[in-house]
């Protein structure tokens, strides 16, 4: 999962050396920790926060046969 989240933030920035995922367990939740450079969060983000919803769409579509509950926070 976690390649899937770096191969798809590195597409949409200008320093794609710089994502870094972290995956934290935390009970029945799984959270990836997306860090980008400051300059990128913007386009992570994307407007009114549509870039990053579907980046959490994709990412729970491809987790749901894991039965936990997975989020992503942009740090």
């Amino acid at each position: 999962m976690t390649e899937l989240i770096e191969s798809i933030v590195k597409a949409l920035v200008d320093h794609p050396e710089e994502v870094s995922v972290k995956e934290v367990q935390e009970g029945h939740r799984l959270v990836y920790q997306l860090s980008v450079n400051q300059t990128d969060m913007g386009k992570v983000i994307g407007k009114q926060g549509r870039v990053a919803k579907a980046i959490r769409t994709v990412v729970n579509a491809a987790g749901t046969n894991q039965n936990k509950r997975i989020s992503i926070e942009i740090v």
